[in-house]
């Protein structure tokens, strides 16, 4: 039986991450990239597949764990009949090649401890060479090679294609473990002093950590909330990933399981905003200077998800050795939804831009140039349908927030011409555009009967992303078309207080058996639409609610079943955190300027 999601945290270097249980196994790491191949994937199998262990012999799962401060330098304890000791997991920023630090301290008594390391390359089928050189541990394997040693060196053995270490400490005593990973091809990386890195990570950090603007109420969630986007940067581009795993399912047993290591232009808007309001500008700033690179060229080629540096070929293909987490096959590498046209896409990176505009960030001489190709190309395919926000694998529709999307890119376009008269374009072109698609939506996604909008043209059933109509100015607030369909979505998407994205009978619309969890972006999505139409009470409520969901590090996943109490999808998500730092500045930013 797998580890429950919520029981893992994270570590990382803002170019890969790592998770690790509360039993203190790192059960999930790709080594060098978010997107490599990985190393450590009993995530998804069980342990033959890769993992590494360190933890009090014959312990099971820790007596208590917690970041130290805002960063994310993991402290894990375990309190047991000899004695307690402490393990502190991080992965400092890499100069050159990736590092995984991971310390035992004794705290009390005298506990002895075990070291567990199965390495397997290629998502866990690659088991490699190990032998022993100047008292390290070396695997290698075609193209990856990892180096493990100990300060002070403890005795360590191979048996059944693992690597073991046994050892004691006593109150004081330190031992540390580092796992270097470089190509096989070349020499092996300097060696990183494990103090001097765990001191410079806590120092970068809590510097990093000290740029937050916000200071009110659940600064704490917020924080870790930054923190983790923070983490999810991938540094050398700037570009953020959805999340750090693939495959860990929307259902226990089904088969929506996709691979989220990849960067989404559907967070653009959303991310540039949680960053700018909390502070990050320099975050901000690359986040969107790897937007321009990534979209650059034909707008008809524009994608939905690209690859850590702007890659367009991320073809999907099966991995059949591995189990599935909890038997949730198949597991999935590459997204084919980059292959389909969303038209919302469009007017996210227009609204992403409008935004960072407005924010005073340095303009890039592409983007204007950029955004009128863009128009272009929605003014003669807008009317087609799409496969929309969900990235539905069933037949396209015309899709009421895609159409929505369309409004915003033309609106903001003449906005920015109608306050720079210098600009190059036609502001009567895109205005008739804007009202065009505004009277359309109106006529053809709105149910008068139910007082409504609904998901599609035609279509009776309802959709979590009408909820973002008054975000996107689309109408105001306290529109009765507005406050109807915030109802109608509460109604009939509320499953045990929390949102679905839509229907349950969801094969008919997404093309895929089976069900899903609840989306936890789309019930901040609520609070906010509760707050914008003056429910503030019930907003705050249910952000308390969604708030207590976390796991015990602070951590969301994409979705979370409120009948099991579980966490659900990859994690940790990006837009279940951009979600909840949205909601908290909406909610509370002002009160916290007082």
């Amino acid at each position: 039986m797998s580890r429950p999601i919520e029981d893992f945290a994270l570590i990382g270097d803002h170019q890969t991450a790592a998770l690790i249980g509360r039993d203190g196994s790192l059960d999930w790491l790709c080594l060098p990239r978010f997107d490599s191949a990985a190393c450590f994937a009993a995530l998804l199998g069980d342990e033959e597949n890769g993992h590494w262990r360190i933890a009090p012999k014959d312990a099971a799962a820790c007596t208590r764990r917690a970041y130290r401060g805002d960063s994310l330098v993991l402290d894990s304890e375990w309190d047991t009949a000899e004695g307690s000791v402490r393990v502190t997991d991080f992965m400092p920023q890499r100069d050159r090649a990736p590092d995984v630090v991971r310390i035992v301290e004794g705290l009390k008594g005298s506990v002895t401890v075990r070291s567990t390391l199965r390495l397997r390359f290629d998502y866990g089928s690659v088991v490699p060479w190990m032998r022993k050189v100047d008292g390290h541990r070396v695997a290698v394997a075609g193209p990856d090679s990892v180096w493990l040693r100990s300060e002070p060196e403890v005795r360590t053995w191979g048996h059944d294609f693992g690597t073991y270490s046994e050892f004691t400490v006593e109150e004081g005593q330190k031992v540390a473990f580092v796992l270097t990973w470089h190509p096989s091809h070349e020499p092996r990386p300097p060696v990183v002093d494990p103090y001097e890195s765990l001191r410079h990570c806590l120092e970068d950090w809590h510097a990093w950590s000290s740029r937050c603007q916000y200071d009110g109420p659940y600064r704490d969630a917020v924080m870790r909330s930054l923190i983790t986007l923070k983490a999810l940067t991938y540094a050398p581009t700037g570009g953020i990933v959805a999340a750090p795993t693939t495959s860990l399912p929307e259902e226990i047993g089904g088969v929506r399981n996709w691979d989220y290591r990849y960067c989404w232009l559907r967070d653009a808007t959303l991310t540039l905003g949680a960053l700018l309001m909390a502070g990050y500008l320099e975050e901000a700033e690359a986040w969107r200077d790897w937007l321009l690179r990534a979209v650059a060229g034909s707008a008809a080629d524009l994608q939905i998800v690209y690859g850590l540096a702007g890659e367009r070929r991320l073809p999907e293909y099966e991995v059949p050795w591995l189990s599935g987490y909890e038997g949730s096959a198949p597991v999935r590498i590459g997204n084919e939804a980059v292959e389909q046209l969303q038209l919302d896409v469009y007017g996210e990176v227009i609204d992403s831009l409008a935004l960072a505009h407005r924010s005073g960030l340095t303009t890039r001489p592409p983007g204007w140039n950029l955004q009128l190709s863009l128009l272009e190309f929605l003014r003669e395919k807008w009317r087609e349908p799409d496969q929309g926000l969900w990235e539905v694998r069933g037949p396209g529709r015309h899709f009421v927030y895609s159409k929505v999307m369309v409004w915003v890119a033309a609106d903001r376009a003449v906005r920015a011409l109608e306050e720079n008269p210098e600009l190059r374009g036609d502001p009567e072109r895109w205005r008739q555009l804007r009202d065009e698609v505004h009277r359309e939506v109106c006529e053809k996604g709105y149910d008068p009967q139910r007082n409504t909008f609904t998901q599609s043209y035609g279509s009776t059933e309802l959709d979590a992303s009408l909820l973002l109509i008054p975000h996107t100015g689309f109408l105001p607030p306290d529109d009765p078309r507005v406050i109807g369909t915030i109802d109608a979505v509460r109604a009939d998407l509320t499953h045990h207080g929390l949102l679905r994205r839509y229907t349950s009978d969801q094969k008919e619309i997404d093309g895929l058996p089976g069900t899903e969890g609840t989306f936890l972006v789309c019930s901040f999505w609520l609070v906010d639409a509760l707050h914008m139409t003056g429910r503030t009470k019930e907003a705050c409520e249910l952000f308390e609610h969604l708030i207590s969901l976390r796991n015990d590090v602070g951590l969301l996943a994409e979705e979370y079943d409120p009948v099991s109490g579980r966490q659900l999808g990859n994690f940790p998500q990006a837009f279940s955190h951009i979600g909840l730092v949205n909601t908290a500045l909406a909610l509370f930013g002002e009160e916290a300027e007082k």
